[in-house]
């Protein structure tokens, strides 16, 4: 995980979502999942976030938006901008109703509270993290699958390849893979 700067809200969300999401809580109390308006502002999101997940900070051409508080605990939060992360599908799914206390939000981040490992290219948690932090980081490195799963792995080691082949800069790694790059600048 990479620390992320918020994503300035763009000037019609209220009208096209906030709105029309507090009109529909109102008319649907016992509704479990809320109606969809934040999709339209995907492409916002997403940009803000230099198409890069905010959990595994890496490209991610197809993400999802992800609730940091989720709907199912806190409702409430369904159509504020301030607690979209923009995210691949599956690690948004490893989240799920996660509570948000548990969790690192990518906004909060400090540098270097993760590290990549090479030739592993295994996610851990540095020293550079406060000890308060450290065991929601371990958890979130677990629940989201983010130390060493094939799917994430098979990523990294794509990202890693193109650019020890030379299909990529280091440059071009550090906007699509940063934490990689990271570790090749500390090796």
């Amino acid at each position: 995980m990479i620390r992320f700067a918020r994503v300035p809200e763009p000037a019609d969300f209220d009208k096209r979502a906030k709105v029309p999401g507090a009109r529909w809580l109102a008319a649907h109390p016992e509704a479990e999942r809320p109606k969809d308006f934040w999709t339209p502002f995907k492409g916002v999101l997403a940009q803000g976030f230099r198409s890069l997940c905010a959990y595994s900070a890496m490209y991610e051409p197809v993400g999802t938006v992800d609730h940091f508080v989720s709907c199912h605990e806190d409702l409430s939060q369904a159509y504020e901008w301030d607690n979209y992360r923009y995210c691949a599908a599956w690690i948004n799914s490893s989240k799920g109703n996660a509570p948000a206390g548990d969790l690192l939000d990518p906004f909060d981040i400090g540098s270097g509270w993760f590290e990549l490992h090479l030739p592993s290219l295994q996610l851990r948690v540095s020293d550079a993290i406060p000890d308060e932090f450290r065991e929601r980081a371990e958890y979130v490195l677990d629940r989201l699958h983010l130390r060493n799963d094939e799917r994430v792995m098979r990523q990294r080691s794509e990202w890693y390849r193109m650019y020890k082949c030379g299909e990529l800069s280091l440059d071009g790694l550090e906007g699509k893979a940063p934490l990689i790059a990271a570790a090749i600048n500390r090796a």
